[in-house]
């Protein structure tokens, strides 16, 4: 289990507000994680290639065609808020 001082720092790092009992529940869960880590870390694994020399392809792209967009008041007719023509979004930069 790790401890709760553990729990707040990440919730912080991660911008998150934890009640007390989300506190204690990612604390259990957390050091259950962890643990199985740990267990993963017991296998052999000296003759398994990494996955990523699996992929030998390219991402396949679509052509970048020029196309008439949709109208800005098309655009915007579902967005919760707008303004003077735009999206209104909430800050996350501070």
């Amino acid at each position: 289990m790790i401890d709760r001082e553990t729990v707040l720092h990440v919730a912080k790092l991660s911008k998150l507000q934890l009640t007390d009992e989300e506190v204690e529940m990612f604390s259990k869960q957390l050091g259950d994680i962890l643990n199985f880590i740990e267990k993963l870390n017991e296998l052999n694994t000296d003759n398994v290639k990494p996955f990523y020399e699996l992929i030998n392809q390219e991402t396949p792209l679509r052509d970048d065609k020029s196309r008439k967009s949709l109208p800005r008041e098309e655009a915007l007719k579902n967005a919760p808020q707008q303004e003077d023509g735009f999206f209104v979004v909430p800050r996350v930069v501070g």
